[in-house]
Parts: C-alpha cells; sequence; structure tokens
C-alpha cells in the first residue's frame, strides 16, 4: 500500500488548483500544498481573513476531488 501511496502522490505533483475570489488568489498543488498565494494591499484585514479562508477551503476541495479522479484512473487502492 505504501508504494501505491508513493505512486499516487508522483502523480498529483503535477497537478494543481487556483481559486481567485474578490482580489485574493490561492494555488495549491496535489499535494495540498500552497504554491503561491496573491493578495490584493487594497483589501481590508477582515475582508482577507475570510476570503482567504474561502479560497483555502476551495482549492482543497478541488484537490480531492482531482485525488479521487487519479485514484480511479490507477485502479483505486485494494482492500480499502
Amino acid at each position: 500500500m505504501r508504494s501505491q501511496a508513493k505512486k499516487m502522490q508522483g502523480a498529483l505533483k503535477d497537478e494543481s488548483a487556483t481559486i481567485e475570489k474578490s482580489g485574493i488568489k490561492v494555488t495549491m498543488d496535489g499535494n495540498m500544498q500552497v504554491t503561491d498565494l496573491v493578495i490584493n494591499n487594497e483589501l481590508k484585514k477582515e475582508s482577507i481573513e475570510g476570503i482567504l479562508t474561502e479560497c483555502v477551503n476551495e482549492a482543497i476541495k478541488k484537490i480531492q476531488k482531482i485525488m479521487a479522479k487519479k485514484m480511479q484512473e490507477m485502479g483505486g487502492f485494494p482492500g480499502m
């Protein structure tokens, strides 16, 4: 199972998801690491916190869908 996980991690390394909302852009790679973050410097702190949370959560959901699709393409994980 460990080798399948490594294979999946390798297959996801080139995937990414970018979410952009109201002056904030978050890019996350297939291993769920934020790789880029752009924040419009005219936004107020209160706005940034809410929008950033939404962007990160949406990016996670998008990556999870990509992960599920890749897992299906690779035959899933037997025994799970």
